[in-house]
């Protein structure tokens, strides 16, 4: 699989566009920010009226246009709202608004690639997907990289939707990191996989349960909240700067054989079996539309569910933690006044 960077786009292309970016939250503020940063004169933000996210685009110096008048107004439409408000966001705004040969495009594939949304026929569809949080691809920008994009493109009616999504991804910082090219398909059912296993509900529910551990078993929670939740960023950027094998050279060779002879008691072939399932909901459309369900019912169980989280001890204690180091929320990537 190649790497793509800045000389190997037309990273100009998309500063000649009119962008409209729909939704300022974690990817909105970070893409409409970049893509202004990088020379693209004409960006806007779509909101819908009464958005409390107005006054933040506006403090940072962007124009804010309905939904309805920025999908007439723009070269490019990238649909940056969450996921569950795309297609009718799209029926309601973009579908008989967009002009005749304009681009249409994502920052995920689930919409188009399990048929939420059926796009026009004269309209370019392309995804360009950062892989990383919004508040990341932001920050990693300001210091003069870039968070890697994934690029692909679904609907190419223009002949020149490749160019233009590979000079979009340039302007958000992609290029500077690297751009792989891929499809709707492959970014949508393993960016959910990644989420659900690994990077979210899998880690969550590991930190979850060896905190619960702990405490059960006596300890303070504080000495457990450090041991199973504050040093997983020790850990990850060891990992993230030079895979495994750099993570193990940094630590004691203890920690090292403890991970070898107790790793697999906890994460087994079992649940390998699990992931395999999950992934199997992934890939059938399951998983979407029990979500969308969810969503239609006024995501009740969703809800409860954040609460129960929010309540949990770990999140208690480590509030306190935190409070007593301000340094880590020094330069903080989340500041919800902002973004």
């Amino acid at each position: 699989m190649k790497m793509f960077y800045e000389k190997d786009a037309n990273v100009n292309l998309i500063k000649d566009k009119k962008v409209a970016i729909f939704g300022y939250g974690s990817q909105g503020h970070a893409h409409a920010l970049n893509l202004k940063d990088s020379g693209v004169e004409n960006v806007v933000v779509a909101l819908r009226d009464g958005s409390a996210s107005k006054k933040k685009a506006e403090s940072e110096g962007l124009k804010v246009m309905s939904l309805s008048d920025a999908a007439e107004w723009a070269d490019v439409v990238m649909v940056l709202t969450p996921d569950e408000l795309q297609a009718s966001i799209y029926k309601n705004h973009i579908e008989q608004r967009m002009r005749q040969g304009t681009s249409l495009a994502f920052a995920h594939g689930l919409n188009i690639h399990f048929n939420l949304i059926n796009s026009r026929k004269d309209l370019d569809v392309f995804m360009v997907a950062p892989k990383g949080p919004g508040h990341l691809v932001r920050s990693e920008y300001q210091k003069g990289g870039g968070v890697p994009c994934l690029m692909a493109v679904h609907k190419d009616s223009s002949g020149k939707a490749r160019d233009l999504a590979m000079s979009y991804a340039c302007a958000v910082g992609g290029g500077r990191s690297g751009i792989i090219e891929t499809t709707f398909k492959d970014e949508c059912e393993t960016d959910l996989f990644g989420e659900q296993t690994v990077l979210c509900g899998g880690l969550v529910e590991l930190i979850k349960n060896g905190f619960e551990t702990l405490t059960e078993a006596g300890y303070p929670p504080e000495m457990a909240y450090f041991e199973t939740l504050h040093e997983v960023k020790l850990i990850v950027d060891l990992i993230y700067e030079g895979g495994i094998a750099n993570m193990n050279y940094s630590i004691s060779n203890t920690a090292e054989y403890g991970e070898y002879v107790s790793g697999k008691k906890i994460v087994d072939p079992k649940t390998k079996e699990r992931m395999k399932e999950v992934l199997k909901d992934i890939q059938s459309g399951k998983f979407t539309k029990q979500w969308m369900d969810e969503c239609k019912g006024g995501q009740k169980n969703f809800l409860r569910m954040r609460e129960e989280l929010a309540k949990h001890p770990i999140e208690k204690v480590g509030k306190k933690l935190r409070d007593l180091m301000p340094w880590i929320g020094k330069n903080k990537l989340v500041d919800k006044a902002k973004n």
